[in-house]
């Protein structure tokens, strides 16, 4: 699906919309970007903030203190994932200009996104090692 690194254009994202193996393989990589997302966001930092006795709160505070942590490598660009992934569920149907930006844009993010997931994963490792 994204075996280059060029731009995606609408007319490839509706190419790929018509063609149902490759619109599986697109909608795997919207709902795995997501649910990676939220479940790092969402679940794993601020369980792992209140492991640490740290107060959990509004999903930018929680992503901060990720950050001040080094656990992540910036709340903002952070913010800039969850609304991708809004915009590629939402848009979806939609408007295939928009959802090809947002593609390029996910998968710009991926390495980010795992390196994340990694860090965060060698840190519960490193405190249950404790």
């Amino acid at each position: 699906m994204f075996e280059t690194k060029e731009p995606l254009t609408e007319k490839e994202v509706q190419r790929w919309m018509a063609d149902s193996l490759i619109a599986e393989r697109m909608d795997a990589f919207v709902a795995r970007f997501s649910r990676l997302q939220d479940m790092l966001g969402d679940k794993l930092i601020p369980t792992l903030l209140l492991y640490l006795g740290e107060s959990v709160g509004p999903a930018i505070d929680n992503l901060d203190k990720a950050e001040r942590f080094g656990w992540i490598e910036s709340s903002h660009e952070w913010m800039i994932y969850r609304q991708l992934r809004n915009q590629m569920i939402h848009e979806y149907i939609e408007d295939p200009a928009v959802l090809a930006d947002a593609l390029d844009a996910g998968r710009s993010y991926v390495e980010s996104l795992t390196m994340s997931a990694e860090t965060l994963a060698s840190e519960i490792e490193r405190r249950l090692g404790e």
